[in-house]
């Protein structure tokens, strides 16, 4: 089996510093102090990879940043990664190799970029989720989860088949909406388990009344309990539970409700900052992402372990509508930290709102 290893070494940057992605901004995102995501989060991939392996493995990638640096072990080189990468070094990379499988470090951009690439190429590829933005259906759950998919693909045990790749609509998004549109269709080993899907738009206009209710439903919470602040996670059902209240809230981003005033599109060194210095109570709102199910760790990336530890794990909150929570068994965590994703999973249940003073308890998934 020869596995082709390509890593976007900017993917993911600007994701603590509340960039809604890492196009373009790089070098700022560094300046800034941000740390490398995509590359480590690969190693931790092969890592797992390698001991799931029982016959030997053929890695081949370009030495540096865009792939050997996160290879633990031996690999084939076949050049060098470029001192300045963009969306031409991946596609160069693309177009001079043809391996069994390509399986990639990055976001939706970086995915576009690939399949564009590949064009009528029918190389099956999996993505490790190392962007700000991950909404393709190519991507596993988690970087251990991508080495669980190659490892059964190569065993046989995994079928291929056709993938959506989406992306944000940029333009639609510059107008306040958050809409998610498919770009094309990749091949990807087929596992319901490991891999994540796409994502849906499963919000109906018909619930205006559920969305208010659920609303009132914080409204009252905040009634009781003066001192409490609210962190708003990023999404359309939250934006309009907000709205319910007459507060405004970033689509994309985090937000702190306290005492009637409102913080916006807080990055994680200006939440640690709000949350750290609250001594109340504390209540983060989050919605999972449709056919998905991620609750952490998919666009809002702000929510590093340091926050979500500040804020404390029993004071998370899903909000989800009945449409939502009608394709939805499970909900699914990333944080980047493992020891965290454990302390979260062991809950194994977490609470969702769904109506006004209705909750249900939902698993959360042990991948």
């Amino acid at each position: 089996m020869r596995l082709a290893i390509i890593v976007n070494p900017d993917a993911g940057l600007g994701g603590k510093l509340g960039f809604k992605g890492s196009d373009g901004r790089a070098a700022e995102a560094r300046a800034a102090g941000a740390e490398d995501r995509a590359g480590p989060r690969m190693k931790l991939c092969l890592e797992r990879l390698t001991e799931l392996a029982r016959t030997p493995i053929e890695f081949i990638a370009w030495d540096g940043r865009m792939g050997g640096d996160w290879i633990p072990g031996e690999y084939t080189s076949s050049g060098k990664t470029p001192e300045i990468t963009d969306a031409n070094s991946t596609a160069e990379f693309i177009n001079t190799h043809n391996p069994d499988l390509f399986l990639y470090a990055g976001g939706d951009g970086t995915t576009r970029d690939i399949v564009e690439a590949l064009g009528e190429r029918e190389v099956p590829i999996i993505g490790v989720p190392g962007g700000v933005k991950m909404h393709s259906g190519c991507f596993a759950t988690t970087p251990k989860s991508a080495a669980e998919v190659v490892w059964s693909y190569i065993c046989g045990d995994l079928m291929i088949a056709r993938t959506e790749v989406m992306d944000l609509d940029e333009e639609v998004y510059q107008k306040g909406e958050w809409k998610v549109r498919m770009y094309g269709e990749a091949f990807t080993p087929a596992s319901p388990r490991w891999m994540q899907g796409a994502k849906e738009q499963v919000q109906r206009e018909s619930e205006g009344e559920t969305l208010e209710a659920m609303a009132l439903h914080i409204g009252n919470l905040v009634e009781e309990d003066p001192d409490l602040m609210i962190v708003w996670g990023s999404g359309g059902t939250l934006r309009q539970m907000c709205k319910e209240l007459g507060f405004e809230s970033t689509l994309l981003g985090i937000d702190i409700q306290h005492k009637g005033n409102m913080q916006y599109d807080l990055n994680e060194q200006g939440l640690l900052e709000s949350i750290g210095s609250h001594k109340g109570s504390k209540l983060l709102l989050l919605s999972p992402m449709g056919g998905q199910g991620f609750l952490i760790g998919r666009g809002n990336l702000q929510l590093s372990p340091s926050v979500l530890r500040e804020i404390g794990i029993d004071n998370i909150l899903g909000i989800a509508t009945p449409a939502k929570l009608l394709g939805l068994s499970e909900v699914r965590i990333d944080t980047g930290d493992e020891n965290l994703d454990e302390e979260i999973r062991s809950k194994k249940y977490l609470k969702m709102l769904q109506g006004y003073r209705t909750t249900r308890i939902i698993r959360v998934s042990s991948d």
